[in-house]
């Protein structure tokens, strides 16, 4: 083999791999506990995120913050950054924009889009995508109806119809349900309430486009089997494998149903020693095909488990994840939830 056809097959050979990477299109979910800024939004209760506030919130701890979270979703996207990334806990565009501009994610050109929703703390959706791999052509943010003055708002749902590589259209779906405070059992119908909706909103896409492609991702505060994913979504988990069940094209599937991650990992958050699974990406059926263009799968479904996201559970043994602030004490982690990533393939 003389030079020139060594260089040739090195080019090739590189070029193939290339091509075979660019054939990934990951995703990320990630709830990022309270990124609040230090000032004050008028209308909101976020007294407690202030520098003279109860958690004594100040520049320092904010910025480092920031950086913690920009090392997470960079990681998170391995060789190449991941196409789009749900957060959750955001007080506000200003805080997107100091991530995706003011730390190391300003070298992966990430554009962003956030909710402004009624939430009485002014907690809020976004979507940072790449904008060579995510072209929006639509955008909503989709108010969850409450009945006032009884009933506390929730975050709006935030809808983003955009195109993908293969040119085809993907709807992609922001969700923080309400929290389960006050117990699981007596918050539910709230959860269900915003299922409901984000589920019309889910059926009217099916009936207006022939070959729909959903992502939803988020904090749901619930797990697959809750009522909220199981009856008022009506998304199921994955089918086994085992001919058990065909996938409908039109059906809503469960990526992180039953996802455990080792170490004794089994979900995103851990309460009282007890882990669950609150944070999931959720596709229909057309998504699982892999005859029909962009595809994934349950195993291509994974938690993200860094070592600098976890600490020992000194109390009821294992890990959990190291968060930023322990009721009022700050802790210096970057969140209380774990991300999860699920990868396409076109």
């Amino acid at each position: 083999m003389n030079r020139l056809t060594a260089v040739l097959l090195a080019v090739l050979t590189a070029s193939t791999c290339l091509l075979a990477e660019g054939r990934r299109y990951r995703v990320m979910t990630y709830n990022v506990e309270n990124l609040f800024d230090t000032c004050h939004d008028n209308g909101k209760s976020d007294e407690e995120f202030l520098p003279d506030g109860e958690r004594k919130w100040n520049s320092w701890r904010y910025w480092k913050k920031l950086g913690d979270l920009a090392r997470v979703v960079a990681a998170a996207g391995g060789d190449e950054p991941a196409s789009l990334v749900a957060l959750c806990e955001v007080e506000n565009d200003s805080v997107v924009r100091d991530l995706a501009r003011r730390t190391m994610l300003r070298r992966l050109g990430y554009e962003y889009i956030v909710t402004r929703s009624p939430d009485a703390r002014g907690i809020d959706v976004a979507l940072l995508y790449q904008p060579g791999r995510f072209r929006p052509v639509g955008i909503r943010s989709v108010r969850v109806a409450y009945t006032s003055p009884t009933e506390r708002p929730t975050r709006d749902i935030l809808y983003v119809e955009g195109l993908v590589p293969t040119g085809d259209t993907l709807d992609v779906f922001v969700c923080h349900f309400p929290s389960r405070s006050g117990g699981a059992a007596r918050s539910e119908a709230y959860r269900c309430r915003a299922a409901a909706t984000l589920r019309r909103l889910c059926d009217s896409l099916f009936r207006t486009r022939s070959e729909a492609r959903l992502l939803i991702m988020g904090d749901f505060n619930d797990e697959y089997r809750n009522k909220s994913l199981r009856r008022c979504l009506r998304a199921l988990p994955p089918p086994d494998g085992r001919g058990a069940r065909a996938v409908g094209p039109d059906s809503l599937y469960v990526l992180t149903a039953r996802k455990q991650a080792g170490r004794g990992i089994r979900g995103t958050y851990r309460h009282k020693g007890r882990w669950n699974q609150l944070d999931q990406i959720v596709v229909n059926g057309r998504l699982l095909m892999a005859d029909e263009g962009m595809h994934t799968s349950y195993a291509d479904c994974q938690i993200v488990t860094l070592d600098y996201l976890l600490e020992p559970d000194a109390t009821n043994g294992g890990v959990r994840p190291r968060r930023t602030y322990q009721g009022p004490i700050y802790r210096g982690g970057v969140s209380d939830h774990l991300p999860v990533v699920a990868d396409f393939f076109y």
